[in-house]
């Protein structure tokens, strides 16, 4: 399995309005945090997400987090030559 790309070392604070989201999981999106169809011809997929109430989020940059959509700090364990 391939690692995805890095984007951020700095999760994506976001202030979203209820809807569906489609949180990019490969790194390639050029619209950061989400999906953008950057991901085709890879192993990755986006993941996707429901806000039900608007709400201030953190979205993983780093691809590495083990809540994906959401940052759970794994950008700390990353190696600092990674970024």
């Amino acid at each position: 399995m391939s690692e995805p790309v890095v984007y951020d070392r700095a999760p994506a604070e976001l202030d979203l309005e209820p809807g569906e989201y489609w949180w990019c999981a490969c790194g390639r999106s050029m619209t950061q945090p989400f999906c953008d169809g950057s991901h085709e011809g890879t192993e990755f997929e986006p993941v996707p997400f429901v806000i039900e109430e608007k709400s201030t989020v953190w979205l993983c940059n780093c691809k590495h987090s083990k809540d994906k959509p959401f940052c759970d700090g794994s950008h700390n364990d990353l190696p600092d030559d990674i970024f």
